[in-house]
Formats: C-alpha cells, structure tokens, sequence
C-alpha cells in the first residue's frame, strides 16, 4: 500500500509540474483571456488516458496504472480548474463564454479519449 501511494505521489508531482509548464507556455503564446491551456490538458490528458487504459490492459501493466492514470494524469488534468475557470467567467458576467468553455472542453476531451483508445487499440 505505501509503495503504491509513493506511485501515486511521485507521478502526481510530475503531472501537476508539467501541468504548471503548460499554463506558463500556454500563457506566454496566447496569453490571458480564455482558459485554452486547461481544455489543451484537459484534451492531451484524455487521449493519453486512453491510450494508457488500451496499452496496460493489453500488455499486462497494470501494476503502472497507480502512477500513469492517478498519479501522472491526475496531477496532469485540471477539472478542479476547469470548474474554477468556468465559475469565474460565469461570475465575471460571460456567460457564455462559460457555456462555451463547458461544451468544448467537454466534448474536445470525450473526442480525444476515444481518439487515443481507438490509435492505442490499431497499433496494438
């Protein structure tokens, strides 16, 4: 169990620090306005969560899923972000904004997670 939870921690802060390296980057190209680097995590972090899910099914490493899925990924992904980004547009008064934020970080994320199943499934 606490070699399990050392997974989790370490890929956590790798996750969370390349989280933090995306915003910086994300920040410095486009900068302030709409939150695009957490639908870019958001999206990148959902097509890696599934080619994972195929690659350690079919290869038998599951024992890795504590660091990759919980630890990486979810240092990585952002939805306690993606939840404080769209309540702060909302009470900034762009409403829609919000509304748009919601769908396409929603739908752009449930796109990449059948995109990296089905890449992970025809290389495997």
């Amino acid at each position: 169990m606490f070699q399990t939870l050392l997974q989790v921690a370490l890929g956590g802060a790798i996750g969370a620090s390349l989280r933090y390296l995306a915003n910086v980057g994300v920040m410095r190209w486009i900068g302030p306005g709409f939150p695009y680097a957490t639908v870019i995590v958001n999206v990148v972090g959902s097509f890696v969560m599934g080619v994972i899910v195929v690659v350690l099914a079919k290869k038998g490493g599951t024992a890795y899923a504590p660091f990759l899925m919980t630890g990486v990924l979810g240092g990585f992904t952002t939805f306690s972000a993606f939840s404080l980004d769209t309540l702060t547009l909302w009470e900034r008064g762009q409403h829609e904004l919000a509304v748009a934020y919601v769908g396409v970080s929603v739908i752009l994320s449930l796109t990449a997670i059948v995109a990296g199943l089905s890449v992970a499934r025809a290389l495997t």
